[in-house]
C-alpha cells in the first residue's frame, strides 16, 4: 500500500462518517424535542382536562427514552470518529514532515546524565520518541522509551521484527487502538494500579463473607414476618441491633477497600477496552501470540472478563450512595458483602494487574513500530550479526528525523581491521549530523525498528556518545568538565561484554590546542586498544594524525564545501582523506562580520 494515499482515502471516508453523525445528532435531537413536547401536551389532556387515559403518556415517554438511548450512542460514534479523523491526520502530518511538536514528547523521559538520549534527541520536541509513538497508555509510552534507552538481545530483537511486520498490515487494528477512548493516556496510573493489586490482602474476620448475607438475611425475613403479624417487633430489634454491632465492626475494613479501590477500578476499565481488542485478534507472529496468552489466569479467564467483573462489583458498591437504596444497603451489611468480594477478586486476580499492564504496554510499543515502519516503506530492517570485534556497516544510511526528499544518504563500515573514522570538515557540512544519524539508527535497530537506510549490518554493540555536552551552572560544571566526565563513562562502557560504537563531536574543543592532541589521542587510542570502534569528527586538523598512529586500524574521511559567487555550497557527502579548506573566515563574512 501506499501510506499516503491509504491514509488521505481512510481520512475522506471518516470525515463523511463524522458529517453523516453529526446529521444524525441533530435529527434526534429535534426528534427528542418533539417527544418531550408531545409527552407534555399528552400530560396536560391527562392531568389538566383529564379527556384521556393516563396510558396515553407512556407511548410519548417511551419514544422519548428511546432516543435518549440512541442519541448516547450517536454521540459515542461521533467521538471515536473525530478521533478516528486525529489519527489519520497525525499520521499524513508524519508523512508530510509536519509533525513535529504535534504528538507525545516523552519530556518526562530525558535524563542529561544518560550516555546518549540527549546527544541523538531520543526525546523532547521533534524527537524520535515524537516521530515513533502512537501510545495510548503511560505503560506503551514507558516501554518504548525502555527500548530506546537501553538495546535488546539478538533473540528479542528478531522476535520484535516478525511482531512488527505483522502488525504493520493491520491498519484497521492500529486504528481501533487510536479510537478506544479520550482519556486513557492522562488516567492510567500503571504503577498505582498494580500496586493496589499486589499489596497485602484486608483480612475480613473469619467467615465474614457468610455471616455478613445471613445478618442480612434474617434481618429481611425477620421484618417480613412482622408485616406479616408472625413475629412481634422484638425479634426484628434483635435482628437490627446484631446487624447494626456486626455493621459497626466491619466499617473500618469495608471502608478502606472501598477507597483503595476506586481509582485502580477505573484505570483498569480504561485499559480492559486495550486488553479486549488484544484478546480478540488472532496473531502468527510468536512474540504476539505470547503476549495474548500472558492474558489468562490460571482459570483460564481472560483479563478483560476479570476486569469487567471487578468493574461490577465496584458499580455495587456504588450503590449505596443512592439515597434511595442507602438504607436497604445500609441494613443489608451490602457494603461489607461486596468489599469482601472485592477482596477475593484482588487475592486471585490482583497480581496478574502488573503482567496485564506490561503486556498491554509492550503490545502498543510493538504497534508503535509497526507505525512507523508502514508509514516508512522504504526503510529496512536490520541485520543482525555475531561477529567478533563488533560490526557497523550501513549503505544509503540517513537522519530519520530529516525529510526524506532532503536527506544525503553516505556509507558508512566499521569493523573488522578498521576501527575509527577521523570525519574532518568546515562549520555545517554534516560531521555533527553524521554521528546523530549513526547513533539514532543504531538506536533504532537495537529497540526492533527498521533504520533509515538500504542495508545496515550490525552486531551487539554498547552506543556511547560526546555531542551536545553542556556546562551546568547548578552543579558548577564548565562543558570541558561535563565532556571529559561523559569521556570517562564512555571509556567505563569498554569493560562490559559488548563492544563499544562511540561517538565524538570536536572532542576536547574545550582546552588549547597542545593538551587537545595529546588527551584525544591518549582516549582514541584507550579507546581503540579496548576493543571499541566509532568516529571522532574535528575542526583541528592535526587530530587527523591520529590516524598515523594506529595504522590499518584509523581512516581519515571529510565533508567538502565549494564557494561559488560569494555563497557557501554543501554536497554533505562523505570523501576519503583530510579535507582541505576551512569556510570559518567565509561564514563570519556572511554574517556580516568585518574579517
Amino acid at each position: 500500500m501506499n501510506p499516503l494515499a491509504e491514509y488521505q482515502a481512510r481520512l475522506e471516508d471518516r470525515r463523511r462518517a463524522s458529517q453523516r453523525l453529526e446529521q444524525q445528532f441533530r435529527s434526534i435531537g429535534n426528534a427528542r424535542l418533539a417527544a418531550g413536547f408531545a409527552a407534555v401536551v399528552v400530560a396536560f389532556f391527562v392531568f389538566g382536562e383529564v379527556w384521556i387515559s393516563v396510558w396515553w403518556l407512556l407511548l410519548p415517554l417511551a419514544v422519548f427514552g428511546a432516543l435518549v438511548i440512541v442519541h448516547a450512542r450517536v454521540v459515542e460514534r461521533m467521538e471515536r470518529s473525530k478521533r478516528a479523523i486525529q489519527f489519520y491526520e497525525r499520521g499524513l502530518a508524519r508523512l508530510e514532515d509536519r509533525w513535529m511538536g504535534t504528538g507525545e514528547s516523552g519530556e518526562r523521559f530525558r535524563d542529561a546524565a544518560h550516555v546518549y538520549a540527549e546527544d541523538l534527541d531520543l526525546f523532547g520536541k521533534g524527537s524520535l520518541f515524537e516521530l515513533l509513538s502512537t501510545a495510548r497508555t503511560r505503560s506503551g509510552e514507558d516501554t518504548l522509551a525502555r527500548w530506546l534507552l537501553a538495546p535488546a538481545s539478538p533473540d528479542e530483537v528478531a522476535a520484535r521484527h516478525v511482531a512488527v511486520q505483522e502488525l504493520r498490515s493491520l491498519l484497521d487494528l492500529r486504528e481501533d487502538l487510536a479510537v478506544l477512548g479520550a482519556t486513557v493516556r492522562s488516567n492510567l496510573n500503571p504503577d498505582a494500579t498494580a500496586a493496589w493489586g499486589e499489596a497485602p490482602e484486608v483480612r475480613f474476620p473469619a467467615g465474614a463473607r457468610y455471616v455478613a448475607p445471613l445478618f442480612g438475611a434474617a434481618m429481611v425475613i425477620s421484618f417480613g414476618l412482622y408485616m406479616a403479624d408472625v413475629f412481634t417487633r422484638t425479634p426484628v430489634l434483635a435482628a437490627l441491633l446484631l446487624d447494626l454491632a456486626y455493621a459497626f465492626f466491619l466499617g473500618p475494613k469495608t471502608l478502606r477497600v472501598a477507597t483503595a479501590v476506586d481509582s485502580p477500578s477505573h484505570d483498569l476499565a480504561l485499559l480492559a477496552k486495550l486488553l479486549e481488542r488484544l484478546e480478540s485478534e488472532t496473531f502468527s507472529a510468536p512474540l504476539l501470540r505470547q503476549l495474548r496468552a500472558r492474558l489468562k489466569t490460571g482459570s483460564e479467564q481472560i483479563a478483560s472478563a476479570q476486569i469487567a467483573h471487578l468493574g461490577r462489583l465496584v458499580a455495587r458498591l456504588d450503590w449505596q450512595r443512592n439515597a434511595i437504596f442507602a438504607p436497604i444497603a445500609f441494613v443489608l451489611l451490602w457494603g461489607a458483602q461486596v468489599a469482601t468480594a472485592i477482596e477475593r477478586w484482588r487475592r486471585i486476580s490482583g497480581r496478574h494487574i502488573r503482567e496485564w499492564i506490561d503486556t498491554a504496554g509492550e503490545f502498543e510499543a510493538l504497534c508503535s513500530l509497526a507505525g512507523y515502519s508502514y508509514e516508512h516503506p522504504a526503510d529496512v530492517f536490520p541485520e543482525v550479526i555475531g561477529v567478533a570485534g563488533g560490526c557497523f556497516e550501513a549503505e544509503g544510511i540517513a537522519h530519520p528525523l530529516m525529510p526524506d526528499a532532503d536527506s544525503i544518504r553516505n556509507n558508512v563500515k566499521l569493523g573488522s581491521e578498521t576501527r575509527l573514522w577521523i570525519v574532518s570538515g568546515s562549520n555545517m557540512s554534516g560531521k555533527s549530523t553524521l554521528l546523530r544519524t549513526i547513533g539514532i539508527n543504531t538506536v533504532l535497530a537495537w529497540a526492533g525498528a527498521p533504520v533509515r537506510a538500504t542495508r545496515l549490518k550490525i552486531s551487539p554493540l554498547t552506543l556511547g556518545a560526546s555531542i551536545r555536552i553542556l556546562d551546568s551552572l547548578q552543579d558548577g560544571r564548565s562543558r570541558f568538565y561535563a565532556e571529559i566526565t561523559r569521556l570517562r563513562e564512555i571509556v567505563a562502557l569498554t569493560s562490559g561484554p559488548h563492544p563499544v560504537l562511540f561517538l565524538l563531536d570536536e572532542l576536547l574543543s574545550g582546552t588549547n590546542s597542545h593538551d587537545r592532541q595529546i588527551g584525544a589521542s591518549a582516549i582514541v587510542r584507550a579507546l581503540i586498544d579496548r576493543g571499541a570502534l566509532g568516529l571522532l569528527t574535528t575542526h583541528d586538523l592535526a587530530l587527523a594524525h591520529i590516524a598515523d598512529e594506529l595504522p590499518g586500524r584509523a581512516a581519515n574521511v571529510h565533508f567538502a564545501d565549494t564557494l561559488e559567487n560569494g555563497l557557501l555550497h554543501f554536497d554533505y557527502r562523505l570523501q576519503p582523506g583530510v579535507v582541505e579548506r576551512s569556510n570559518a573566515l567565509d561564514l563570519m563574512r556572511s554574517v556580516g562580520l568585518e574579517v
